[in-house]
């Protein structure tokens, strides 16, 4: 009689590698989009380590501030469009993703949301993703509601800088400089 062993269930990874990723995960747009940029990164754990077998996924609006889903009255104005990343990370930690700004939201009660990309971290160790933004360092982020409620001293870790060919986005799960993560 064959034993049967029980699986490694109780964490997200290594096992991400396995089937997620596809060729073109990491373009939410095609490669010569107009106004196409890099937003890269690595992921760091709790001792300052970069993550070999994490996965980053992205979900964004558009550039008019659509998103491609039924849902979304408004839609996503270009076909091309899918709003949704995928990118798991290299040996060295490193992850990159091909995209364009987004659009302005709508927020609660009239407000307006900044221009921001949710990201969604999956990793070893974790039972469950973790769930941060991107907003960017050159645009308006004053009067974002979301960033608004997070400790002015923490909004730092939310903040992408501008580098030679879009931005840059690390992301720490644990430790000093922390990530701020979201409940969702």
């Amino acid at each position: 009689m064959t034993r049967l062993l029980p699986t490694p269930s109780q964490t997200v990874g290594p096992y991400l590698s396995i089937g997620l990723p596809w060729p073109d995960g990491p373009h939410v747009v095609p490669e010569g989009t107009p106004g196409a940029f890099w937003i890269r990164g690595t992921v760091y754990d709790g001792n300052g380590d970069p993550v070999p077998d994490a996965m980053i996924e992205t979900w964004q609006a558009d550039p008019d501030g659509g998103f491609c889903h039924p849902d979304d009255p408004r839609g996503a104005a270009n076909t091309e469009f899918r709003g949704f990343g995928r990118c798991p990370t290299e040996t060295d930690g490193t992850y990159g993703i091909l995209t364009v700004l987004p659009g302005v939201l709508p927020g609660e009660g009239g407000t307006t949301q900044a221009r921001h990309i949710d990201v969604s971290v999956f990793a070893r160790g974790l039972l469950h993703r973790v769930v941060t933004r991107i907003y960017f360092e050159d645009q308006d982020n004053s009067g974002d509601p979301v960033l608004a409620t997070v400790p002015e001293e923490r909004r730092g870790t939310l903040i992408a800088a501008k580098t030679g060919d879009g931005y840059r986005f690390d992301v720490r799960l644990q430790g000093d400089g922390e990530t701020v993560f979201f409940r969702v």
